[in-house]
């Protein structure tokens, strides 16, 4: 969220030092932080230069009317793409596997997200004017959202690498395993979230629009570092191994024994895997880059800061775009999701019957649950 952010600095004029700070006592304006997504980023300024000129914050020039459009284009394919999916995938109970299950969260989750999309538009534009608790709910669900996705392409990857390369037939191939796997992804997802949820407030700076951050007290960097580092480890470094580790040699195997017709079925998959990490990837390498600089294990300048500043906002509007992204790789790869989609429609009298034959017969992706076929 772009502002004007206040000043903290001290400068000498003629010999005498003049201070120059917010008469707002009951903020720590030095741990002043702006929203830049999953995260914060805090922009108090380096004490290491206190003759310098200030340290002004700058924001990515650009129009945040654009950013406005386009999360409300966003919004609109996430809410109709990911209702769609799960509809085919509900629908479809008889043929469902394990990866279905994986997925049908999978866009629950970024169905979830979107819904809070018009409330962080609203935020670019006008600043953050809805509250605390709406703060602390909102940022609650991208946390969510980001930690759910992740874990369940990790136990997608997993599925998929004992299935493949083990050829075995695991725990979860029993349905009411899988449910109980998926309710600990959602708690797991909560719990690494909530420390976010905690902490987030409104606050109104006296130069700028209100802001939605978390704000620790007289500790906020230090505190930061520690909420960062946590997630960082245990809700995306770990999970991305594990999934490194499986794709890689499942593609190995696959490639290795000539499966022509499950390494086509898996293009879905994997695809997923990719636009996920192609957006999620650079903000969470920013973040880490900041939170090194915070732990001074880099050098830490006003230009520097103000570029990582820069990469979290254009970086936070690619991680966005990624709720809208899943239904678009099923439309144009998933075969049997398209069909899928045209046999309700036919069946409720939408289109004719027969373009459930010119739609040609559905490709399948081999599955740990005994059930071959998967219904994207």
């Amino acid at each position: 969220m772009s502002s004007q952010h206040p000043l903290s600095s001290a400068s000498t004029l003629k010999g005498q030092k003049f201070n120059f700070t917010s008469n707002m006592d009951d903020i720590n304006w030095e741990n002043y932080s702006e929203d830049f997504g999953n995260y914060s980023y805090n922009t108090d300024l380096p004490s290491i230069l206190p003759d310098s000129a200030p340290c002004r914050p700058e924001s990515l020039d650009v129009n945040k009317y654009g950013i406005v459009l386009i999360y409300a284009l966003v919004f609109l394919l996430s809410l109709l793409g990911n209702s769609l999916v799960m509809l085919v995938i509900l629908y479809s109970r008889v043929g469902r596997s394990v990866t279905d299950v994986y997925l049908l969260n999978l866009a629950m989750a970024d169905l979830l997200f979107a819904l809070t999309l018009p409330i962080w538009a609203a935020s670019k534009a006008k600043g953050w004017i809805f509250g605390t608790p709406l703060c602390k709910v909102v940022s609650l669900l991208k946390e969510v959202n980001f930690y759910s996705g992740i874990l369940l392409l990790a136990c997608i990857s997993m599925d998929r690498y004992l299935a493949i390369v083990h050829a075995t037939r695991t725990l979860t191939q029993k349905r009411h395993w899988v449910k109980f796997i998926c309710l600990g992804i959602w708690t797991l997802s909560l719990i690494l979230a909530l420390p976010i949820f905690l902490f987030r407030r409104t606050i109104y700076p006296p130069y700028s629009s209100p802001v939605c951050y978390e704000d620790m007290g007289a500790n906020t960097t230090k505190w930061r570092v520690v909420m960062r580092a946590l997630p960082q480890t245990f809700g995306f470094l770990v999970p991305l191994l594990v999934m490194l580790f499986c794709y890689g040699f499942t593609l190995r195997t696959l490639f290795a024994a000539h499966m022509g017709q499950k390494h086509r079925a898996m293009r879905v998959i994997f695809a997923v895997v990719l636009v996920f990490l192609l957006c999620w990837l650079p903000y969470h390498l920013v973040l880490i880059v900041d939170t090194l600089m915070r732990m001074r294990v880099i050098s830490e300048t006003c230009e520097r800061r103000n570029d990582i500043g820069r990469a979290l906002d254009a970086t936070e509007i690619l991680g966005f775009l990624h709720s809208c992204l899943n239904p678009l790789i099923y439309v144009f790869i998933g075969q049997k999701f398209r069909h899928g989609l045209l046999r309700i429609m036919a069946i409720h009298g939408l289109i004719s019957k027969e373009f459930l034959v010119k739609d040609g017969r559905p490709s399948f992706v081999g599955s740990s649950s005994g059930n071959t076929s998967t219904t994207l």
